[in-house]
């Protein structure tokens, strides 16, 4: 599918990329539990508690309440983690981690708006320390991420700033649309969660991608598209479609990405809790 470019007479447009499971196939968070238990920012247990909330996320993501235990879990986990060790990590194992698992159409995806003459938005609940340099590797030309208080000493203090969830996500594209003058009647977004409803609705032309059941039934009810992205593939091993230039990211939220132990510990705690029950 392709799209006529742009005029550049007309105001800007933008199309908006939630991360997991929309562009890549897995959690962007949780795939670097085990890097981070490497790196001596997580304990066995918590690498164990995540290689399962990977599991459970795959299964059927994760709901309204699930992600406001992880907001809460996030602040007493991180505090103390050294930004700089958590972006080294993520840096070392960016490529071995993330490039084998983005899915091959929403690289197409990029390209295409890229083409188009639009910008590409990383839009993710994840922390820029993670989602910052996976912008940068798709090509992303900003990222909003969840962002976290950064103390004197360079770690992360505990307390949460700005989390990119639900309303807040539209919010962030509205201030973007506003800075950046996009015409949100024009621009695009993808999403794969029910979560994501606000973001969605906030442009012209929204589209569920591996939507979970509550977005199904909201696409279906809306007359949303509904694409299937299941061919994950290194960017490297693509057939050069559309040739477009990597463009740096630009962080509009910069943020937390160590909270893959957080996710594990969310999910793993909710499914204890569900199972006592």
């Amino acid at each position: 599918m392709l799209w006529v470019v742009e005029n550049h007479s007309l105001p800007r447009t933008a199309a908006f990329f939630d991360l997991d499971k929309t562009v890549i196939a897995k959690s962007s968070t949780l795939t670097f539990g085990k890097s981070f238990y490497q790196g001596g920012l997580i304990n066995r247990r918590a690498a164990l508690r995540t290689a399962y909330a990977q599991f459970v996320f795959l299964a059927g993501g994760a709901d309204h309440d699930q992600m406001e235990r992880m907001r809460k879990y996030l602040s007493a986990l991180c505090r103390g983690w050294n930004v700089q060790q958590v972006k080294e990590i993520v840096a070392e194992t960016l490529h071995d981690l993330i490039d084998p698992i983005i899915y091959d159409e929403a690289a197409s995806l990029i390209e295409e708006h890229h083409s188009a003459g639009r910008d590409v938005v990383i839009v993710s609940t994840s922390g820029a320390e993670v989602v910052e340099p996976i912008g940068e590797l798709l090509g992303a030309d900003r990222v909003v991420a969840t962002r976290m208080v950064v103390g004197d000493d360079g770690c992360f203090t505990g307390e949460v700033e700005y989390y990119a969830y639900g309303p807040t996500k539209a919010e962030a594209i509205r201030d973007l649309a506003q800075s950046e003058g996009y015409d949100l009647d024009r621009c695009f977004a993808y999403s794969d969660s029910a979560t994501d409803v606000p973001m969605l609705e906030s442009v012209g032309h929204p589209h569920a991608v591996n939507p979970d059941r509550t977005l199904r039934r909201e696409a279906l009810a809306r007359g949303w598209p509904i694409l299937d992205f299941n061919r994950p593939v290194r960017l490297k091993q693509r057939l050069p479609t559309l040739s477009v230039p990597p463009r740096p990211a630009l962080v509009v939220a910069a943020a937390v990405g160590a909270a893959a132990a957080t996710a594990g510990l969310v999910w793993y705690a909710s499914r204890r809790k569900a199972t006592a029950i």
